[in-house]
């Protein structure tokens, strides 16, 4: 399966927390993106600071909702963050935290759901917590971009040899138009379950026919009842 790792942008911008907005600001402009990483000494990501963050700036603090009596009661978090925002002068005062990262181990698909459920275009790409590159929108869509003959070694490549051990030389594996067509022998009828599964999932899949076979099916298997811990009657 094809992983965040395998598409992301290693050399990304990142700040500290300790920049100030006007410097944030001009490599936005000069860079031609919408958001940068806000990262610690140690590379770890504290959030993300972007052009919408900058903007809050240009309003007046009267234009901020509040809520009645909020003199006496206090102001809404949504309300408190954004003033705060207004008063930033520093990336780690305006900046949006947590921020919304993706592990490098993860699938593609899973970076384009998150993208999609969170309405973000760039996701920070963490390794050990740690920052290792930057994961767009683009990225994405690039990996549905592909030949049959590329989808159809990605199949021998990824899942049959790295992610399931399997021989790729084992199986007739073709791409037509993005639809798979694999065939094969198997042990167990749970792997050719698997390996149907995981083909659909690869990004630039839009079909599969799956033809193979298995020696043994192992869908009602139970392992035995261990029985370490039983007492045993004395002989």
């Amino acid at each position: 399966m094809e992983t965040v790792r395998d598409v992301i942008t290693r050399s990304v911008l990142s700040v500290g927390p300790g920049t100030p907005l006007k410097d944030v600001a001009r490599l936005l402009i000069e860079h031609g993106i919408s958001g940068l990483p806000v990262v610690d000494q140690a590379g770890r990501v504290m959030g993300v600071i972007s052009e919408g963050d900058l903007l809050v700036k240009e309003q007046s603090r009267e234009a901020f909702h509040h809520r009645p009596l909020a003199r006496i009661f206090g102001e809404s978090e949504e309300t408190r963050q954004l003033l705060a925002k207004a008063d930033a002068r520093t990336a780690g005062d305006a900046m949006t935290s947590p921020a919304i990262t993706i592990d490098a181990a993860r699938s593609v698909n899973a970076a384009a759901a998150v993208m999609v459920e969170r309405r973000v275009n760039r996701l920070p790409v963490t390794e050990d917590d740690r920052l290792v590159g930057i994961v767009t929108r683009a990225d994405v869509v690039r990996t549905f971009v592909r030949t049959d003959e590329e989808l159809a070694e990605l199949i021998r490549r990824d899942v049959l040899l790295r992610s399931l051990w399997e021989d790729p030389a084992a199986f007739s594996v073709s791409v037509i138009n993005g639809v798979a067509t694999i065939r094969g022998r198997v042990e167990r009828r749970s792997s050719a379950a698997i390996i149907e599964r995981m083909v659909e999932m690869q990004p630039g899949i839009v079909g599969v026919t799956a033809e193979i076979a298995w020696a043994m099916d192992d869908r009602d298997l139970q392992p035995p009842a261990a029985d370490y811990f039983s007492p045993k009657s004395p002989s």
